[in-house]
């Protein structure tokens, strides 16, 4: 008996489909959830969130957010959610150069020097996802 999963940004309803289980980045490790999970509420940090659905497994890059089980569904609020099959592996790289590039320029306010290593640290939660998915393949249990 599969669980709804919505997973919703501030910009859009990234994915909204029944699944089979869900594994997500806790801020204290992975979490699992599979149908009928006991109520629950969890903060979430940067890392691969991976469902399970009809023998495929598909994945996301999320950055941050909270995670909310429901006895009729998962909701994954993020700050940011992407797809493996979407990310461009050659834009995260460029990306990941780019703000390598800022740090080691060094920076006057706080502010620009957290914001540069939040885009390396999304970059390269890109590229490990992207990277996965190339070397995987689309994934399906046997």
């Amino acid at each position: 008996m599969p669980i709804l999963l919505e997973i919703v940004t501030p910009e859009r309803l990234a994915y909204s489909e029944e699944v089979d289980s869900v594994q997500c980045p806790g801020i204290e490790g992975e979490l699992g959830v599979l149908p009928h999970h006991a109520p629950l509420l969890s903060t979430l940090g940067f890392g691969e969130l991976r469902i399970r659905r009809g023998g495929h497994e598909e994945s996301f890059a999320i950055a941050g957010g909270f995670l909310q089980v429901r006895p009729d569904k998962v909701v994954v609020m993020a700050e940011t959610a992407d797809m493996a099959a979407e990310i461009d592996l050659e834009a995260a790289n460029t990306a990941r150069r780019e703000a390598e590039r800022a740090l080691s320029e060094g920076f006057e306010e706080p502010a620009d020097l957290a914001r540069a290593r939040a885009a390396l640290q999304r970059a390269l939660l890109h590229i490990r996802v992207a990277e996965r998915r190339h070397r995987e393949g689309p994934r399906q249990r046997a």
